[in-house]
């Protein structure tokens, strides 16, 4: 006799629980803390401010994946332009002593280990804006308007 699996949602996958959502944030605060106190000898780091923009957590808490943006990334003038990748790999590189400055700072049974990727909601907005500046997208929105 076979069990049928109960499930939260059986219309498609649920979202992080309150749980993940709430660790996530705690991980967020206290990276931001590390970064700003902690200084990472690493060529590809230095001078760069990083911004931790979203921390999404495993359900079992143990794996963290980090969304930052390299200050000024995206502006042709800044120096951080086109090197977000090795940024990232820096990042990543020294996710071992990072997480283990977390764990000073973190409550909780286990420290996660680190993963980083580039926040590319950034992007993702900025060409939305360019989308819209269109002549062509704005005389079709506004033909939508009259028309209602």
């Amino acid at each position: 006799m076979s069990r049928k699996q109960h499930t939260r949602n059986a219309s498609g996958p649920a979202g992080p629980s309150q749980r993940q959502l709430r660790a996530g944030e705690l991980i967020r605060h206290a990276l931001v803390d590390v970064f700003r106190e902690e200084e990472i000898h690493d060529e590809a780091l230095r001078g760069v401010s990083v911004t931790v923009t979203e921390v999404r957590l495993s359900p079992d808490l143990k794996h963290a994946t980090c969304f930052v943006e390299p200050l000024g990334a995206g502006v042709e003038a800044a120096e951080t332009t086109g090197h977000e990748s090795e940024i990232i790999k820096a990042l990543n590189a020294h996710a071992k002593f990072l997480r283990g400055r977390l764990g000073s700072k973190l409550d909780m049974k286990f420290t996660p280990d680190l993963r980083f990727r580039h926040d590319e909601s950034f992007d993702a907005a900025s060409h939305m804006d360019r989308l819209f500046d269109d002549p062509r997208v704005r005389a079709d929105l506004e033909r939508r308007d009259e028309e209602e």
